[in-house]
């Protein structure tokens, strides 16, 4: 079992936390010290040793930090998050605060008028992110300084750094070696007159050196970081411990391994300009290079977009995961629809599944931990199921399962809202309108060039008709057995980059009430080129195609608000799960299938 249940942070294990780390405040001559969520590779997830802000604060979200000063202790969250942080932190001493809504630079000069230094670790933060709060701190007497890390300083207990084997990740299945990635981005920092790039991001690594590792829970990535040169050469820095001898071959003479220690040298030692990526890269690192004299330029990681532009070999090999996941999560419907209203919780749900995919054969891990969120549980997008929080489903819940896999040969992640019992009117009515959004994006086409802020109104717009909306993004990009986040591709509001083949995205509209029912659907899509239409005007169009095969649960629809467009999509995508799952399926999940995806 992947997933464990146990509590990992108490709202009352705060407050003498945040004693400690104010003494050591003191101790520094800080007016303030900021906590990210974040380790020196600026991934959504970390290790055990770099979770601080759940060590401090008792906030486990996957995203937030918290500005600590003497007589205030903000923790920042977003919306996903807002209703789970005032469970989980003591509010006595720890003020939850709407973030974007409210900058930190902002917060910072209400809170410290007549100035102060306030302390950030550079290893846990971007030059990006610091200018930010830099700017808005322009007009204040507070400044903004590099300082050791004080959580660690008080962290007594602080878990060692993981030391999981780095393997080989088949050519077959990236569809490229690495010394052919290697070979493609030496070029472009040559067009670039670029003589190296700083390579920080742990998934970044992974797609560059086809290797995978087990340092990052439920990201089968490894923590290292690597500069690539002009001539293709790469060198690797990590602990050389973690490295066997098939994954030394698989690397080759053309990567050199050093330890992580001798990153800093490393740098010391190039000749600029060097391409640093000012949204991912340690600042420490920026702050080593300029020491030594080193010019460099700003620029994109060069691994981001073409790790985001899958391979044919790599859509193949996801596919394949996709159906196989696609009829695990089938074999639990199966099961689940057997089970009477209240006679199950929220962790037999996420056992269940798990056991459903592990008898594939083929699960490395969960892709993330299940949220399995009955009833007003289910309103908390990102809520996680604990001994102390499982609740049994009883008749008119809803059900938010959201899960995925990790597969050699892909990552999914698939949500289905289920109903235990009879569901409501408002509750069906609201369901219909986020499936209605979630068949809009998967029958669209569009102009090459748009972004996911030209395209992610289109999910919300029947929502919107009845005043009602969700506050996450409608979709985040997905790795190959890597993130099951991963950038730059989003739907969002906020997403400029422009959406090309090969990129993998969620999508995964929702509507939330709080304290009273949750609703979300999630298939996967992989951006394609779209075959031109008879009398249509020139140019590229774009559309995707479904990698997510699940049926979705009839009960919840009102037909009669559909279009025949969106019967239409809703038959054949039902008629699809029944072709393609139905040879992978027990008998028992086979019957089920079939009623299931009957038209109506």
């Amino acid at each position: 079992m992947f997933q464990s249940f146990s509590e990992t942070a108490r709202p009352e294990q705060g407050p003498p936390r945040l004693a400690k780390l104010r003494e050591a405040m003191a101790e520094a001559g800080l007016a303030g010290f900021l906590v990210p969520r974040a380790d020196a590779h600026q991934g959504e997830y970390v290790a055990a040793c770099d979770a601080r802000l759940a060590w401090l604060t008792g906030f486990t979200g996957s995203a937030g930090f918290c500005a600590v000063l003497v007589e205030a202790a903000g923790i920042f969250v977003d919306s996903r998050y807002r209703v789970q942080v005032k469970a989980q932190v003591d509010c006595d001493h720890f003020t939850p605060v709407d973030w974007p809504e409210t900058r930190l630079g902002t917060w910072l000069a209400a809170h410290l008028p007549a100035g102060g230094t306030v302390g950030f670790d550079p290893w846990l933060y971007t030059p990006e992110q610091i200018e930010t709060v830099r700017a808005d701190l322009y007009k204040s007497a507070i400044r903004l300084v590099p300082s050791l890390n004080l959580v660690d300083r008080v962290w007594t207990e602080r878990p060692a750094p993981p030391q999981g084997a780095i393997t080989p990740w088949p050519d077959r299945l990236a569809g490229m070696t690495h010394g052919q990635k290697r070979a493609q981005l030496a070029e472009t920092l040559r067009a670039a007159e670029q003589r190296a790039a700083v390579i920080t991001l742990a998934d970044s690594l992974a797609w560059l050196l086809n290797v995978r590792g087990t340092d990052i829970p439920r990201n089968p990535v490894p923590q290292g970081f690597a500069i690539l040169h002009d001539d293709g050469h790469a060198a690797l820095f990590t602990d050389p411990a973690k490295l066997h001898g098939e994954t030394r071959a698989h690397l080759g003479d053309a990567v050199t391994v050093a330890p992580s220690d001798a990153f800093g040298p490393a740098l010391d030692g190039l000749s600029g300009p060097v391409r640093l990526d000012k949204a991912s890269v340690p600042l420490w690192v920026v702050q080593r290079v300029e020491a030594a004299g080193i010019s460099h330029h700003w620029g994109e990681d060069p691994c981001i977009r073409p790790k985001a532009r899958k391979t044919e070999a790599e859509i193949a090999a996801t596919r394949t995961a996709h159906l196989r996941d696609g009829a695990a999560v089938c074999e639990f419907l199966a099961w689940f629809a057997d089970q009477a209203p209240g006679t199950i919780t929220e962790i037999d749900v996420v056992t269940q599944l798990e056991a459903c995919r592990a008898a594939t054969g083929e699960l490395r891990d969960i892709s993330f931990d299940t949220i399995a969120g009955s009833g007003p549980h289910g309103a908390l997008p990102h809520y996680r199921v604990s001994e102390t929080s499982n609740r049994t489903l009883t008749d008119g819940d809803l059900l938010v399962l959201d899960s995925g896999g990790q597969y050699l040969d892909g990552t999914t992640d698939v949500t289905r809202t289920l109903p235990v019992g009879d569901p409501g009117a408002a509750e069906r009515e609201a369901f219909t309108r986020v499936l209605q959004g979630m068949i809009a994006i998967s029958r669209l086409r569009f102009p090459k060039g748009l972004a996911g802020r030209d395209l992610e109104a289109i999910a919300r717009y029947p929502l919107w008709l009845a005043d009602l909306d969700y506050g996450h993004g409608t979709g985040h990009g997905v790795g190959v057995y890597s993130c099951v986040h991963e950038g730059p591709q989003r739907l969002s509001r906020t997403s400029t980059v422009p959406l090309d083949p090969g990129m993998i995205l969620s999508n995964e509209p929702g509507y939330y009430r709080e304290g009273a029912f949750g609703i979300r659907i999630e298939n996967l899509v992989v951006v394609e080129a779209a075959t031109p239409l008879p009398g249509g005007d020139k140019g590229d169009r774009l559309t995707f195609e479904t990698l997510t095969y699940v049926p979705i649960d009839r009960r919840l629809i009102d037909t009669d608000m559909l279009s025949a467009p969106e019967r239409d999509w809703l038959d054949r995508y039902h008629a699809a799960c029944r072709e393609r799952l139905t040879p992978l399926l027990s008998p028992h999940a086979r019957d089920w299938l079939e009623r299931a995806t009957q038209t109506r």
